[in-house]
């Protein structure tokens, strides 16, 4: 068992699931709970998560210091670093900003920690602050090319200490380190105290049949409106339901023309194979009378949950007049939406997801999300066991409140059209090359930055659009894609010739963090 004291990082709950990946059990956390848990279940290991403060801010999250007399191993990462060194000892300034990959030396020192690993690999950072002076009894196995306290230990009271992120998918050898403290915290972490072997497989046919009777415990004789937009995640979320509850459900299409073209016939095609019909809800005129004016982005998300919300109840209305008793409203949050959203006590609010921190506070449907505790990857797994189509579980994820936030300030009839149009162009010319398959999400950003530009020999000045292609898996880290210059040419060439009004393309090379996957 292993006890993750959660400070607030948007990766707190991504740690627990690593290290049930490995085998372990896991319960997370707040700092103010973490003595008295930890006196009275003593478990084998306790890991500090990162956070968003700075260890000497007004109300910064902190611990009991007697948790470091309990014999126990602690690994600190990031923020959990940092606040180790300070109750201790040491020195802790706001220092070197790192965001995103660096690569981390190992020193050639005798460590359970650094066991298996390389000389050299990338690491994934993501901090303000940084520690300047280890407490006494520490020494350093590792540094970064900025830090020169990027991985340490105090062997004698087994204290342990990261700056990077073991847990996100873009560090290398991230496992290995959480094996190997693990290994610290149990001589075999894959067996339990009886010596019974433990399994560290991931069962999503497990997973659907909690879900599913999770779902008919919960909705017992009451039907479901499902708010469903074309996507993974809401119609695997979708599917759990029809498979719990058949025919009281009631899935619902906003046809608000933010969306991909084609996703409305999409929806029909995938929830007639799922076998439920959805309602097509035409709203595409009322949508951009509401967004009119608005170039706020949060403000944006607001709008569109507040309206979602709108025809969501009247149409429960309509089903309670015939007789049915709608209570619940079906989302696909999954976990990303949650933790950006503020979803834990410590954490920073990154943005509103529409279907989060954008919906109106007052609510007459009752929220039902069966996937709100998975990752992307997780959803996808869990989509092939319900035998959705292969080529429908890869496709892009696309945000809920669609283009209107892949578009810089105000959404109007005509930049929405030139959205469209460039959105088009992007995925046409991946696919033609072959790439589709290999990226996460692809899209163009309607700027709203001007340039100058030259066309036909006359002055033009035009709206700069922004190429975001990345790579991951889970969405709480992600890399630029690598795409080959002569596709990113092509596809800039055809934007400024094919989309009227646009003088020049950039190319977003920003990872995540310090960067979201949208820009809005």
């Amino acid at each position: 068992m292993v006890y993750i004291i959660d400070f607030g990082s948007q990766t707190a709950h991504l740690i627990s699931r690593r290290i049930r990946e490995l085998g372990a059990s896991t319960k997370v956390i707040n700092p103010d709970e973490a003595l008295t848990e930890i006196k009275q279940l003593k478990p084998d290991g306790i890991i500090f998560s990162g956070g968003p403060a700075s260890v000497y801010a007004k109300n910064a999250p902190t611990i009991d210091p007697r948790v470091f007399t309990l014999n126990i191993p602690i690994l600190g990462i990031c923020y959990g670093l940092q606040l180790i060194s300070k109750i201790l000892g040491g020195e802790v300034i706001s220092g070197k900003k790192e965001y995103g990959p660096t690569t981390l030396s190992i020193l050639p020192k005798t460590s359970l920690l650094s066991k298996n690993l390389p000389p050299r690999f990338k690491v994934w950072m993501s901090h303000g602050d940084e520690v300047t002076k280890l407490p006494a009894g520490f020494e350093v196995l590792g540094r970064s090319e900025t830090l020169k306290f990027a991985f340490v230990q105090n062997l004698a009271k087994r204290l342990y200490g990261v700056q990077f992120h073991p847990e996100v998918e873009h560090t290398e050898n991230g496992m290995q380190v959480l094996k190997n403290f693990l290994s610290i915290c149990h001589p075999d972490p894959s067996v339990d105290e009886e010596g019974s072997k433990l399994d560290s497989s991931v069962n999503y046919q497990n997973a659907i049949k909690t879900q599913v009777q999770n779902i008919k415990d919960i909705v017992k004789e009451d039907f479901v409106i499902g708010a469903v937009s074309g996507g993974v995640d809401s119609t695997v979320a979708a599917t759990l339901v029809v498979k719990a509850i058949g025919k009281k459900f009631i899935p619902i299409y906003i046809d608000n023309g933010l969306m991909r073209a084609g996703t409305t016939k999409w929806v029909e095609k995938i929830f007639k194979q799922i076998g439920s019909k959805p309602i097509i809800l035409k709203v595409e005129e009322e949508m951009l009378r509401r967004l009119k004016g608005v170039t706020d982005s949060e403000k944006k998300r607001q709008i569109i949950g507040k309206f979602y919300i709108e025809l969501f109840e009247a149409k429960m209305r309509e089903a309670q007049n015939a007789g049915k008793n709608v209570t619940y409203l079906l989302q696909g949050t999954i976990y990303s939406d949650v933790i950006e959203s503020q979803g834990t006590k410590h954490s920073s609010k990154i943005k509103s997801h529409h279907n989060v921190g954008g919906l109106p506070k007052k609510m007459k449907l009752k929220l039902l999300e069966p996937l709100r505790n998975f990752y992307k990857d997780e959803v996808r797994a869990i989509g092939l066991q319900l035998n959705l189509p292969k080529e429908f579980i890869f496709k892009q994820p696309f945000p809920g409140p669609g283009f209107a936030v892949r578009i810089r300030g105000e959404v109007t009839k005509d930049r929405l059209e030139k959205e469209k149009l460039a959105d088009k162009i992007v995925l046409d010319e991946l696919e033609k090359n072959n790439l589709l398959k290999d990226v996460f999400i692809s899209f163009p950003v309607m700027t709203g930055s001007y340039s100058t530009a030259v066309l036909g020999d006359e002055r033009f000045f035009g709206e700069v659009v922004a190429l975001r292609i990345v790579q991951s898996k889970d969405v709480m880290t992600a890399n630029f894609a690598e795409i080959p210059y002569p596709v990113l040419q092509k596809i800039s060439s055809r934007i400024v010739n094919e989309v009227p009004g646009i003088s020049r393309v950039v190319y977003d090379i920003s990872t995540k963090p310090p960067a979201t996957m949208e820009w809005e």
